[in-house]
């Protein structure tokens, strides 16, 4: 049978893109690192840092519900934030989140690449924020074990009437896995390391180039400059946070 040519086994760092991506990496065994810069990976990082236990969930699921069920609180849509809800994707609405407080949040990329969290023995969630403390932890992963380590450019979704649209590559997202790629220690597949050499070429320009791709015009349109100039910011957290039971918390 002839190998697959897409599956980059043969390298033990890997880059792939969207639930599909995520998908191949759970089935090589990887640890898994998701990256959704704009917003689900910036938000989660942010909310972990301050104490906080993230429940992720689809767009279709029963928010409201799931929140009853874990004993905490729906996050809401961007623009419903204060009227409906404390917490939305703005990673801001978590400044004062309170340590120990469960908030589900839904995400049609990040969340949904988070749930192939049961099938691998590690999942991180990454963003420039927190990339070289994500790059540790996986380290250390990989300095114990043979396993490799699929990082996930979660990418966008083109705008479809009624149904989700196909994946459209994201630049904000394959410069955030390049900002963990960076501080990975192992071999990396052609994939990869176009990611890491995109982020050390571009970094320097990181607030300018996430502000003018298309998911950050989209934002900054949208009344939400706040989040696109947050999520450009390289390293300003140590917090790693991994799935555990269904909900992303702090790594001990």
């Amino acid at each position: 049978m002839m190998m697959d040519p897409y599956d980059q086994r043969a390298y033990r760092c890997r880059l792939e893109w969207g639930s599909d991506g995520a998908g191949r990496g759970a089935a090589r065994g990887d640890i898994l690192v998701i990256v959704d810069v704009l917003s689900f990976s910036t938000a989660v990082a942010t909310a972990i840092d301050r104490g906080g236990i993230i429940h992720p969930c689809g767009r279709t699921d029963d928010i409201a519900e799931i929140a009853r069920r874990v004993g905490g609180e729906a996050a809401v849509g961007r623009p419903d934030v204060p009227a409906r809800g404390r917490f939305s994707l703005s990673p801001g609405t978590f400044a004062g989140i309170a340590a120990g407080t469960r908030v589900v949040l839904a995400s049609l990329n990040g969340a949904t690449c988070s749930r192939h969290a049961a099938h691998v023995p590690h999942l991180f969630v990454g963003a420039p924020v927190n990339a070289r403390a994500v790059a540790g932890a996986v380290n250390d992963l990989l300095e114990r074990s043979d396993a490799g380590v699929t990082v996930v450019a979660c990418g966008e979704r083109w705008d479809r009437p009624g149904e989700d649209g196909p994946l459209r590559v994201a630049i904000e997202d394959h410069l955030g896995a390049g900002s963990i790629i960076t501080s990975l220690a192992c071999e990396k597949s052609p994939e990869a390391m176009l990611a890491q050499w995109g982020f050390q070429s571009a970094h320097a320009m990181l607030p300018e180039i996430i502000a003018g791709c298309g998911s950050g015009r989209e934002l900054i349109e949208k009344g939400f400059g706040d989040d696109v100039a947050h999520a450009a910011r390289l390293d300003i957290y140590d917090t790693v946070p991994v799935m555990r039971n269904g909900a992303l918390m702090r790594i001990d």
